[in-house]
């Protein structure tokens, strides 16, 4: 094996996931990224058109402000999934979220301030679920935006809420669809994996070493 050789396949090994921060409070920016430095390969956007720029297919995971002036967060994501660009994105954001989410194409949401604890959670947890297939993806997804909701409307809200209800049922399909896929895993592994999609339980929707072998 050639020095060259043996090099390219050092690099390959060592080579970081991408974490691309979309934030136009350059402060912020530059914490998040200073917070995720040590663990990923870190690309920073101060606005939405300085983050589509930085959009290619290397990037694993984007955290996205919603409210920026020039091109929104919203307008950033839509372009995303537009351009067909595998990465898992979490809306990060001082933005109430409203039942106008249902219809949006992100993995996740935290509301700010956020700790860089819970950045680090959210982003590692992101970059795990391209261990999945889309199916798994948008079942974490679906579930993610059910609990956002959970968590900031009272259930009068949700029992109103038709675009609540759509959320109710696909997670339901999505979850029959799963539970018949993964025969032979355990009734009681499977329920401890996720948590109740009724909104009672403030544990962890799931956990991901429960579901390295689908």
């Amino acid at each position: 094996m050639t020095e060259d050789t043996t090099a390219a396949d050092s690099a390959s090994t060592d080579e970081q996931p991408v974490v691309l921060v979309v934030e136009d409070e350059p402060d912020l920016a530059d914490l998040y990224a200073a917070w995720l430095g040590a663990d990923y390969d870190v690309r920073t956007a101060y606005g939405g058109h300085e983050a589509l720029d930085e959009l290619d297919g290397a990037v694993d995971v984007i955290l996205l402000d919603r409210r920026m002036p020039g091109l929104s967060g919203d307008e950033v994501l839509d372009e995303v999934r537009e351009r067909g660009v595998d990465a898992r994105v979490a809306m990060v954001t001082a933005v109430e979220p409203d039942f106008d989410i249902v219809a949006m194409g992100f993995d996740d949401y935290l509301v700010k301030p956020v700790t860089r604890e819970s950045l680090l959670e959210t982003v590692e947890g992101l970059y795990d679920r391209s261990k999945y297939d889309t199916r798994m993806q948008e079942f974490f997804a679906v579930s993610s935006k059910m609990g956002v909701l959970e968590s900031e409307k009272g259930r009068a809200a949700l029992e109103d809420s038709d675009e609540y209800r759509e959320l109710e049922q696909r997670a339901a399909k999505l979850r029959e669809e799963l539970d018949e896929s993964v025969a032979g895993f355990g009734d009681e592994d499977f329920e401890g994996a996720f948590r109740d999609l009724d909104g009672d339980d403030d544990e962890d929707l799931f956990d991901d070493a429960d579901f390295d072998d689908l």
